[in-house]
């Protein structure tokens, strides 16, 4: 189970990367995310958490990650197994990566 945290005054990056994709393309991109996180980035220091979402109109992809600081996430950016997979996914469909900071959140 993957577990996210959401709270804000931590040192916690999160990736918000929504991914526009051609309908017939989304679940070949949520399957490589998914390999690429499952064989590399998972295993890789600071890493948290990640989730993978599709839009029901099919032309979206959406990765929410995780890591414990800018530095992790500085560092599996520089990964060469995980920088190839990166290029892999942005030619499947075209990125829009975000890296942000919890300011607020609600819960139940």
């Amino acid at each position: 189970m993957t577990i996210s945290i959401i709270e804000e005054g931590t040192s916690t990056v999160t990736l918000v990367n929504v991914f526009t994709v051609d309908p017939k393309d989304q679940q070949r991109l949520v399957e490589h995310w998914q390999q690429a996180t499952e064989k590399v980035i998972r295993h890789l220091p600071g890493f948290i958490s990640a989730n993978v979402h599709r839009s029901l109109d099919r032309t979206k992809v959406i990765n929410y990650a995780q890591w414990e600081s800018q530095e992790a996430f500085d560092a599996m950016r520089r990964n060469t197994e995980a920088a190839g997979h990166l290029r892999e996914l942005g030619q499947i469909g075209t990125p829009a990566p975000v890296v942000c900071e919890v300011v607020s959140g609600y819960h139940v």
